[in-house]
């Protein structure tokens, strides 16, 4: 088990998920939306990233 300090110093988050958010993972909650961003990402692509 770690301890305090050691969560404290770390650089990786720690992250609890909620359970009941499972009953939201295959349902598209926003379809208009949903289908107005493929529009746009076929239309224009995605933005080109610096390196």
């Amino acid at each position: 088990m770690t301890t305090i300090e050691e969560l404290n110093q770390s650089k990786i988050p720690v992250i609890v998920f909620d359970k009941k958010l499972e009953q939201f993972r295959d349902k598209i909650l926003f379809p208009e939306k949903l289908d107005k961003a493929k529009e746009i990402l076929a239309k224009f692509g995605l933005p080109k990233t610096k390196k």
